[in-house]
């Protein structure tokens, strides 16, 4: 899921937030050795989840086999989303706790970017052949305003629609369900509160709390259906004029939708929906024990599933259906995904960036990269690894997903869009609430992206 490094957007994140800051991996930094190379990394909150650190295991191994004297320390960061991005950005300001190589989001590259943290790699991509295989939709996630190439993708997501079958069979709705509308997930979900209880109907991501996630996997996967960025312009910022869009119609039915959702009770309780680790639950439990209907989600969940996951559920194929989300009322092209993705970025005060670059050229072979998105169910962004058929056929889900891609959107990743995305987590939060009505949240919100764009704003 998805850029902050100014001062002003660090302190929208909670004081608690700051003061989790892990001090051992604070003092982790690159330090003074040239033969060892610190790779930093998002650790899932659940311990059961290993599926990162058990494949960066792998390719230590590898790397230190082919480089005699060369080692590499791993340092994990285990945080929910805001916290990684909070803990990672203190990391990044001094030469004493910058690690040699780090995990962006490419939702905050540019950011971090604009704040000077990272080293552009033009000079080391150049050199090598295996670049010339990266889509161009993945490498321009990677690219700074200056046209300089800062990290290296690991893989790309999209976002559907996952189903509970035998929930939807005592609702009365069909296995093969494939809704043409808002109207059509919201009446899906209706039908299972009054048939089905015990059951929580849908989950739609919101709020701070959930940080991107409220903004990618919920927001923006109803805004971007809208239609109302005309001619397939973005409905959040204005290429044109080069500024961010105010909330229209569309934002205000987007809002709508969510506060259907927590009004009807047609999702969980709101303490749940605004617990940071919900997500973890949800993959966790509520899905794997039948206790949720409907999940509008990621490509990656049947990561948390494999073997060795601590969550293994090898029946989820058979008891889970996938669906497109639908646009607003069924307009062209009918259907609507947002993809993201994570890159591997070297620090602008790494120690040790040539090791940081070799260590990144390990993990991109074709087949570690391949190996990668089996592991956490990931997109390839590799035409060669697209291509070849023992990658498509090697989990239930990645057909589906990979084919959302035509209809896929990117957020605008622009230095200011991490400030733009709390906006959107606190009007949808007023929302969920009750706190506000929607009108209030979209003025609430014009106001909060006025102040984060430094009034480069534009109303459509």
């Amino acid at each position: 899921m998805p850029v902050r490094p100014t001062v002003r957007f660090t302190a929208l994140f909670s004081l608690t937030a700051l003061a989790a800051t892990s001090l051992a991996a604070c003092s982790s930094g690159s330090g003074s050795d040239p033969d060892t190379v610190k790779v930093s990394f998002k650790q899932s909150t659940d311990n059961s989840i290993k599926v990162m650190d058990t494949y960066l295991g792998d390719i230590k191994k590898q790397f230190e086999k082919a480089n005699p004297g060369k080692k590499v320390e791993l340092v994990p960061i285990k945080a929910p989303d805001s916290e990684y991005y909070t803990k990672l950005q203190q990391m990044l300001r001094s030469p004493k706790t910058a690690p040699d190589l780090v995990y962006e989001d490419t939702f905050l590259i540019n950011s971090d970017i604009t704040s000077g943290y990272l080293k552009p790699l033009d000079d080391y991509l150049a050199g090598w052949k295996d670049w010339d295989q990266f889509i161009d939709t993945a490498k321009a996630a990677a690219k700074g305003e200056d046209g300089k190439t800062y990290g290296v993708p690991d893989g790309t997501d999209t976002r559907g629609l996952w189903f509970s079958k035998d929930v939807f069979a005592k609702a009365g709705l069909p296995a093969d369900w494939q809704p043409k509308s808002w109207a059509e997930v919201l009446d899906a979900a209706r039908a299972i509160k009054e048939k089905v209880p015990g059951v929580t109907p849908i989950n739609v991501y919101t709020g701070k709390p959930a940080g991107e996630a409220a903004t990618m996997q919920g927001f923006e996967m109803l805004l971007y259906g809208t239609g109302t960025g005309g001619g397939g312009s973005d409905p959040l910022y204005d290429k044109g004029s080069k500024k961010w869009i105010t909330a229209g119609q569309g934002f205000e039915d987007s809002l709508s939708f969510v506060e259907t959702v927590y009004r009807e009770k047609l999702g969980p309780e709101v303490s749940d929906a605004l617990d940071p680790n919900f997500g973890t639950k949800v993959r966790g439990e509520l899905l794997p024990q039948g206790k949720l209907g409907i999940a509008l989600d990621g490509s990656w969940l049947p990561q948390d599933w494999l073997e060795g996951s601590g969550h293994e559920w090898p029946e989820w194929s058979k008891e889970l259906g996938l669906a497109a989300m639908p646009t607003q009322n069924g307009q062209a092209p009918g259907r609507v995904s947002m993809s993201g993705g994570w890159t591997w970025a070297v620090p602008a005060k790494a120690g040790n960036p040539d090791l940081a670059f070799e260590f990144i050229k390990t993990m991109q072979t074709k087949a570690n990269a391949q190996k990668w998105y089996v592991a956490n169910s990931g997109i390839s962004v590799r035409e060669d690894v697209a291509d070849d058929p023992a990658y498509v056929d090697a989990q239930p889900g990645i057909k589906f997903f990979t084919d959302l891609v035509a209809d896929t959107h990117y957020r605008p990743a622009y230095p200011a869009y991490p400030k733009v995305s709390v906006a959107i987590q606190e009007a949808m939060e007023g929302v969920t609430t009750g706190d506000k009505s929607v009108e209030e949240a979209a003025r609430g919100y014009d106001e909060a992206l006025k102040e984060a764009t430094d009034n480069q704003v534009v109303s459509k």
